[in-house]
C-alpha cells in the first residue's frame, strides 16, 4: 500500500487501541488481573505500523493489538456493499444534495461540533456518547465498558477496509475544492478511500452496543450515533452513501460479534458495571446542553 492511502483510519484505529489497552492493562494490574492484550509502547508505533501494512484485507499491522475477530471472520464489505454511485446516476445526485444540504460555516456549532466528532482517540470518542447514555465510559471505573467499545472499535474499522481499497473512491472536499473541519488531515483524506465511512460506522457501532446495554436510553444513544456519521457530513470529508455504507458494515459486525463468546462476555461484565455505577457518571449538564445545541442543524 503506498504510504498515505487508506492510513488515516487505521492509524486512529492504532493509536486507539494502543490508548485503550494501556487503560484497561493498567487498571487490571492494580487490581491484580490479567492484562486482556498486549500493547505497543514504541514511540510512533501508530504511524509506523499504519504505514507498514501492505494490505489491511491480507494483513494487521505488526504488534497492533486485536479487536474480538479475526480477519478472516470479519464482514466482507466488498461482497455486501453495491459499488459507490456513479458520476451523472440519481443516487450521486442525492450525494451531491446531501452535502449542499449539511454544509455549515467554519465556526459555527455544528461544525465545531463535527470537528470533535472527527477524534477518534479514546476517552475522547467515547465521550461522545456520554450525555445521549448518561454515563461517562472511563478506564478506572468502567474498565468492562472501555474494554467492549476499544476492542468493538478494531472490528468495525477493519470491516470497511476490503472496500475502502477497492473502490479508493474520492472525497467530496476534493472533488469541490473546499475545505473540512480537520485541515490537519487533509493532505492523507486526499488519497484515503471515502467508501464506506469508517468514522460512520463507528458511531453507529458504538450507538448499537450502547443501546443494547442502556435500552431506556436507547433512542437517544440511536441519534447520537446517527449525528456522529452526519459530522462526516458537515466536515465535508464523506458523502451521504459512505455515511450509509458505513453504518451497514457496522451492523454487519456487530450481528457477527455476537456469536462470538469473548465478546458477549464482555458486554455481560459493561452491563454490570453500568447497573453498578447508576447515574454517578452521567456528565455535566452544562456540557450536554452545549453538545446539543452544536448538533443542531441551523
Amino acid at each position: 500500500m503506498p504510504k498515505g492511502r487508506n492510513t488515516l483510519l487505521l492509524s486512529g484505529l492504532v493509536s486507539a487501541a494502543v490508548i485503550v489497552t494501556a487503560a484497561v492493562q493498567a487498571h487490571g494490574q492494580a487490581h491484580g488481573q490479567v492484562p486482556v492484550e498486549p500493547s505497543i509502547s514504541e514511540p510512533g508505533s501508530a504511524e509506523a505500523a499504519a504505514a507498514a501494512v501492505p494490505s489491511i484485507s491480507t494483513k494487521l499491522p505488526p504488534g497492533m493489538p486485536k479487536g474480538y475477530l479475526q480477519l478472516g471472520q470479519l464482514p466482507d464489505s466488498l461482497a455486501l456493499l453495491p459499488p459507490p454511485p456513479a458520476a451523472g446516476s440519481a443516487a450521486f445526485a442525492r450525494d451531491e444534495e446531501a452535502s449542499k444540504a449539511m454544509a455549515r460555516p467554519a465556526g459555527s456549532p455544528r461544525f465545531v461540533q463535527a470537528a470533535s466528532d472527527a477524534d477518534l482517540k479514546p476517552p475522547h470518542s467515547f465521550g461522545a456518547f456520554a450525555c445521549a447514555a448518561g454515563v461517562t465510559p472511563d478506564a478506572k471505573l468502567t474498565p468492562a465498558l472501555y474494554r467492549v467499545l476499544g476492542k468493538a472499535m478494531i472490528d468495525i474499522g477493519l470491516s470497511t477496509y476490503k472496500a475502502k481499497d477497492h473502490y479508493r473512491r474520492v472525497r467530496p472536499f476534493v472533488a469541490h475544492g473546499n475545505a473540512t473541519c480537520s485541515p490537519q488531515d487533509e493532505a492523507v483524506l486526499r488519497t484515503d478511500g471515502s467508501y464506506p465511512s469508517g468514522h460512520s460506522a463507528l458511531g453507529w457501532g458504538w450507538a448499537l452496543i450502547l443501546a443494547e446495554l442502556l435500552p431506556d436510553r436507547a433512542d437517544a444513544v440511536l441519534q447520537r450515533g446517527r449525528d456522529f456519521g452526519d459530522s462526516r457530513l458537515v466536515c465535508n470529508v464523506h458523502w451521504a452513501s459512505d455515511v450509509d455504507a458505513g453504518r451497514l458494515m457496522a451492523s454487519a459486525t456487530l450481528a457477527r460479534l455476537h456469536a462470538d463468546r469473548t465478546f458477549r462476555a464482555d458486554l455481560d461484565a459493561a452491563r454490570a458495571e453500568l447497573a453498578k455505577i447508576g447515574a454517578s457518571r452521567a456528565p455535566a449538564e452544562a456540557a450536554c446542553r452545549k453538545e446539543s445545541m452544536g448538533l443542531l442543524l441551523r
